[in-house]
């Protein structure tokens, strides 16, 4: 716990929930933490020897307009604040302004509640107050996104008053419940020894050594059992995956040709048909499928079979199996893959609790756990709360591998990853080089996790401009996955792709469109024609395409991507709304509005929906609508969207980005049009030298023109002559 604060919770309850008030206040304060935890480090501070003082108030503040300055002062000195949450507490004013005002100190996450009577969600028996069923936004005041509270609950039927109580502090003290479990298991125990020693003395070694046999004989008849399943299980699944493949051969198939997908699919739905007599083996194979569907980049029916195998195995097992906590893991990945986040850090989450229970804090499935969740949350817009989950994940790794181990490595690259997404540039490259020079000492030769290191780390110099050094790993990449997959393979395409970019980005328009083509090509082998992998090369393909200035066929390319994206990846993939933005753009350029305002609307309300509003992808979307206004003669609608839209990238990219540069622009030509010059100037002049930096073909010329535009439009022939000399 944090010494910084005074108390260690602060107590919110409606005076009808007094009794659980007194109870929970008493319990708290008299805790005595287990001593194996005392002094360890967790994210909420060192794990004290008690929790108290905890803040309890007494007054209903009947009267009152506000909370007043000694409330105010205790939740300002409070590290947590737990809610007693009933009927009576969620009608209460002042409950709602303590949880507020505890929200506004940004200390959401260390809120906790003890549920004692009503329903969560019912809105007859609602118990949630309205402050905590939302997130705080970054103005102070609650968004409309909807927040999950970590809750007890302590109604009949649900936890005991114990376990609530032990879930409270485990939650406080950033601990596990089940280490709090277990010590409370130890002195019942304890207890009972002293109670039985005396009458069990004569007993004790006839009846140990009786014992000692029974569970030797029972454990050695659980070990064959569980051998037995396993060689069972190994048996079926071998049969199974041979008289799948049966099909390929020429004997069987007749003449047709089969696809890998077919196979899948034929396999499919056999599971469903055989082995029902058997669920355990059914769930593996279910599970074993998923994941080669996931490989292909078909998520709809991997998540569908993943799915099924979790539900089976919890069946089979309860939800306390290390089986089920991987199909937890797995089915978490898929719906990240299909951008379901939501779902998909609820799996994940669930998952990792159950890892922690079942295998502890420090083992290798909580590490792979966490590395999983913290991908998630990167692709969510949320690095910040990623990070912290790859350091825990690389605590943990070294201290069960050393210092140099390959899952290390994984993680020093997920850090570099990360330090990317939130603008450390700097940061980035360190990890990443560390990551590689790692995967250089584990590995002498050619491996794939070299490959992948040396990637990434290119793909973090080309972002700082670095062509020079980034090229020659890109390359180099690209040959080791040649070498490892031969030409056509899904990494190779990838490998060419990073390739592509780095050559686009150095202006090298002719050499990226052949390495572009040369991955459609691979890609169009392997898939097919319709796949998601051959909507991202065809994306590719349309901008390069249109900055050589083959405007109509880069248009024709990136309609094509959209459908097929569409199509495969569903009506609400953020890659729909990518591409639907960046076709918006062109078309505004191209006269067509009626069309790109359409695209536009469409890739907002995806883009609000899947990733949330204060996502950087939100605010791309509103630059290109602010650009449509602008095009269209409605300035200060377009001044307020690019606004907006800055706003948003501020919070999460830094300022001197491309992006932020973007928005900037269009607001300045938008001033421009209001005839707000001197403040134009300043914005345009400011956003020109980042512009320069963006992948968006001409948008650095656009940028001088709007410079032209404005000295032209304020009278100042000279600073207009400047840029119409292209300086």
């Amino acid at each position: 716990m944090d010494q910084g604060f005074k108390y260690r919770a602060f107590i919110s309850y409606s005076h009808s929930d007094e009794e659980w008030a007194r109870w929970l206040h008493k319990s708290l304060e008299t805790y005595r933490v287990p001593k194996h935890l005392v002094g360890r480090d967790t994210e909420f501070g060192t794990v004290p020897e008690r929790l108290n003082p905890v803040f309890r108030d007494r007054e209903e503040l009947a009267t009152s307009t506000s909370l007043g300055d000694t409330l105010t002062r205790a939740l300002e000195q409070s590290a947590a604040q737990i809610v007693i949450c009933s009927q009576k507490s969620a009608r209460s004013r002042w409950v709602n302004e303590e949880i507020l005002a505890f929200k506004r100190l940004g200390r959401e996450h260390r809120i906790f509640c003890l549920i004692v009577d009503g329903e969560p969600g019912d809105p007859g028996q609602e118990c949630f107050p309205n402050a905590l069923m939302y997130r705080m936004g970054a103005d102070g005041q609650l968004t409309d996104v909807r927040s999950e509270p970590i809750a007890a609950d302590a109604r009949p039927g649900k936890d005991s008053k114990l376990d609530a109580k032990l879930k409270l502090i485990a939650g406080m003290l950033g601990v596990g419940l089940d280490e709090l479990k277990q010590r409370e298991a130890h002195r019942r125990q304890r207890r009972l020894m002293v109670l039985v020693a005396a009458s069990l003395a004569g007993m004790a070694i006839t009846s140990g050594l009786a014992l000692a046999a029974w569970f030797a004989r029972n454990e050695a008849e659980r070990q064959r059992v569980r051998a037995e399943a396993e060689a069972e299980t190994a048996r079926q699944t071998t049969r199974f995956m041979v008289d799948l493949f049966k099909v390929s051969d020429p004997s069987e198939a007749l003449g047709n040709t089969i696809t890998a997908r077919e196979i899948l699919d034929k396999g499919a739905a056999r599971i469903d048909r055989e082995l029902v007599d058997q669920p355990a083996i059914q769930a593996t194979l279910m599970d074993t499928m998923g994941t080669v569907y996931t490989s292909l980049g078909l998520y709809a029916p991997a998540v569908s079979l993943v799915r099924k195998a979790y539900e089976k195995r919890v069946g089979l097992w309860g939800t306390d199996n290390p089986e089920v906590a991987s199909s937890l893991n797995h089915l978490g990945e898929v719906l990240r893959l299909k951008s379901d986040y939501a779902e998909a850090q609820k799996r994940l989450q669930e998952a990792l609790a159950t890892r922690r229970k079942i295998f502890g804090d420090s083992s290798p499935q909580v590490a792979d756990t966490l590395s999983s969740l913290s991908e998630l949350l990167s692709e969510m817009g949320e690095p910040d709360k990623s990070e912290p989950l790859i350091v825990e994940a690389l605590s943990i790794r070294k201290s069960l591998y050393g210092e140099v181990h390959p899952d290390v490595a994984r993680s020093i690259e997920d850090l570099g990853k990360n330090a990317y997404e939130r603008g450390k540039y700097d940061d980035a490259v360190k990890y990443l080089r560390e990551a590689m020079e790692m995967q250089r000492q584990i590995h002498r030769d050619v491996h794939p996790a070299l490959a992948q290191a040396t990637a990434n780390l290119a793909w973090a110099l080309q972002g700082l401009g670095k062509f020079d050094e980034a090229e020659p790993l890109s390359r180099n990449a690209l040959a080791m996955n040649r070498q490892l997959y031969g030409d056509v393979h899904p990494e190779t395409a990838i490998a060419l792709n990073n390739l592509a970019f780095i050559l686009q980005s150095r202006g090298d328009l002719d050499a990226a469109d052949r390495t572009y083509r040369e991955a459609l090509a691979v890609n169009r082998k392997l898939l097919g024609e319709n796949h998601p992998n051959i909507a991202y090369n065809l994306s590719n393909i349309a901008l390069v395409e249109y900055g050589k200035g083959n405007h109509a066929e880069g248009v024709d390319l990136m309609r094509q991507s959209l459908a097929m994206s569409r199509q495969v990846l569903g009506a609400e993939h953020p890659d729909v709304a990518g591409r639907a933005a960046t076709l918006a753009y062109w078309l505004v350029d191209e006269g067509q509005y009626e069309e790109a305002g359409k695209l536009v609307e469409e890739s907002l309300a995806i883009r609000r929906k899947v990733l949330g509003p204060e996502h950087p992808q939100v605010a791309g979307a509103l630059t290109v609508k602010a650009n449509l206004m602008l095009a269209t003669g409605r300035y200060q609608e377009a001044r307020d969207l690019s606004a907006e839209a800055e706003s948003i990238l501020e919070k999460s990219m830094p300022k001197d980005s491309w992006q932020v540069a973007a928005a900037m622009n269009v607001r300045g030509a938008a001033l421009t049009k209001l005839r707000d010059f001197p403040q134009a100037e300043q914005l345009l002049l400011a956003s020109r030298d980042a512009l320069s930096q963006s992948p968006i073909p001409n948008l650095a010329e656009k940028g001088r023109a709007r410079l032209l535009e404005l000295y032209k439009a304020w009278g100042k022939p000279s600073e207009a002559a400047s840029y119409q000399r292209n300086n």
